[in-house]
């Protein structure tokens, strides 16, 4: 009478594969989230220490991140914002620097941006609103065709306060895209007197709603 074998376990092999696989998620997750800062688009974000005071406004404003303005994403990362070159109204360069000494809420549009459309009369209401030397709303229209179209637009939405800017080159969208703050139209970006991001909007807001003025207002507290 032949014995029974006995079962020997089969090798379990999904160990070392699971294994290899949790070492290459910490890696990547350590490349993303490493000394080097957060990372968008293949781009490293580093951290700027001279913009800590930015993300402790931005600590400070986050109980006010409701209502119309409840997409803001407040920074958590110290980050300076480009130095975007851009036009006035007059055709002449202009660069984000030279608002230095004032909070800007830096907004890129376009007339084709449906929802662009309805927030540039709120930014327009915004500005007119917190008008000073303290604040100012920079919208940057980035029509690659006629400059007169967005012009002619912001003549027929009312517009009474917002200067003009513009970048038919659409290089301040394709920098901020870089650094992760562009996916879309419209993207508006509150910047304070240092150039630092106190926070950043993907998408539509209501920029004239108590809630906006509010934080704006908030912002400028020292």
């Amino acid at each position: 009478m032949k014995k029974p074998r006995s079962k020997v376990p089969k090798p379990r092999l999904w160990r070392p594969v699971l294994a290899a696989a949790l070492l290459g998620a910490g890696a990547g997750l350590a490349a993303v989230y490493g000394i080097g800062g957060l990372q968008r688009n293949g781009t490293p974000v580093q951290a700027d220490a001279g913009c800590e005071g930015a993300v402790e406004a931005a600590r400070r404003l986050r109980p006010l991140v409701q209502g119309e303005i409840a997409a803001l994403t407040l920074s958590e990362i110290p980050r300076r914002v480009p130095d975007l070159s851009f036009r006035d109204g007059a055709g002449k360069p202009v660069r984000l620097a030279d608002f230095r000494g004032r909070e800007v809420l830096l907004n890129l549009w376009a007339t084709w941006c449906v929802p662009c459309r309805k927030e540039v009369p709120a930014l327009d209401r915004l500005q007119g609103r917190m008008n000073g030397k303290d604040f100012v709303v920079v919208a940057v229209n980035i029509d690659t065709g006629d400059p007169a179209k967005a012009r002619r637009f912001l003549a027929e939405a009312g517009t009474k306060n917002l200067a003009y800017y513009d970048d038919p080159s659409t290089n301040v969208f394709q920098e901020l895209k870089r650094v992760g703050r562009a996916v879309g139209l419209p993207t508006s970006i509150l910047v304070d007197r240092a150039g630092c991001e106190i926070g950043y909007l993907a998408g539509p807001a209501e920029w004239s709603s108590e809630e906006a003025i509010a934080l704006v207002q908030a912002a400028l507290t020292r």
